[in-house]
């Protein structure tokens, strides 16, 4: 993938650059690609986006015995450089629409891409907690990706927030590192697909707690505990854990 990071090969001007390296944006440069368009993918992480940060992907097609979002995400990639779709890592700074051409200023970069067209296939961030002491600990035992940080908190006690797929498999996928997995739910029910479901109270390292939201996130100089409110009693209580892993959607 040195070619990812490497801008010596861009060309003076495209027919579209597209803004976003997960699947809507590799498929649509492939179609532009494969309609004989000059086509540059701009992605600020890395190729494939969220599927990338996800462990086991069980029901794309054509993968019966599934497959790693990682193995998933370098094929996408490499389906798009067959048909010679260059895709780059950076960050557009700014944008130039005025004329004929549009002409994007990246960040960091002393470089600027000229295009007849731009896609927006930017996807979505994840939303967060919205609550006390959120911010503080952001990055610093607060994470939105369990597969790039779960290692962190092995044979820890952590907490996942939510109720839906995302929330249930990143939630068995940090047994493989936790001591133990608390996954906190606002409702009585969860959202997530039934296998999904089954996995998780099959495992002995799983801990659910329902109708509770996230009051307050804890801690001096680390992460130290949360305080849950829970909606049917009407009242508060502590959580003690060392991480928390918030999937509790996504924003545009």
């Amino acid at each position: 993938m040195e070619d990812f990071f490497s801008m010596d090969d861009l060309y003076d001007e495209y027919d579209t650059v597209i803004l976003g390296g997960g699947p809507a944006g590799l498929t649509a440069a492939i179609y532009a690609s494969r309609d004989m368009m000059k086509t540059l993918v701009l992605e600020k992480n890395f190729p494939g986006g969220q599927v990338a940060l996800t462990e086991q992907v069980d029901n794309y097609p054509g993968f019966p015995e599934g497959i790693m979002g990682g193995d998933l995400s370098m094929k996408m990639y490499e389906h798009a450089k067959a048909f010679n779709v260059q895709v780059k890592n950076a960050i557009p700074k700014e944008f130039n629409f005025d004329g004929k051409y549009k002409y994007i200023h990246l960040e960091n970069e002393d470089i600027t891409i000229k295009t007849k067209t731009i896609i927006i296939a930017t996807g979505a961030k994840p939303k967060h907690l919205e609550v006390e002491g959120e911010n503080r600990f952001l990055g610093r035992g607060i994470s939105f990706c369990a597969t790039c940080d779960g290692a962190f908190f092995k044979d820890k006690d952590v907490a996942v927030i939510g109720g839906g797929d995302s929330a249930v498999e990143e939630g068995v996928y940090l047994t493989k590192f936790a001591k133990k997995v608390y996954i906190v739910h606002r409702r009585d029910k969860l959202r997530a697909a039934k296998i999904l479901q089954e996995r998780a109270f099959q495992n002995d390292k799983v801990e659910f707690i329902y109708n509770c939201v996230v009051d307050k996130v804890n801690g001096e100089n680390k992460l130290e505990s949360l305080t849950l409110y829970d909606r049917v009693k009407n009242e508060k209580k502590d959580l003690k854990v060392d991480g928390v892993f918030v999937f509790i959607g996504w924003a545009a």
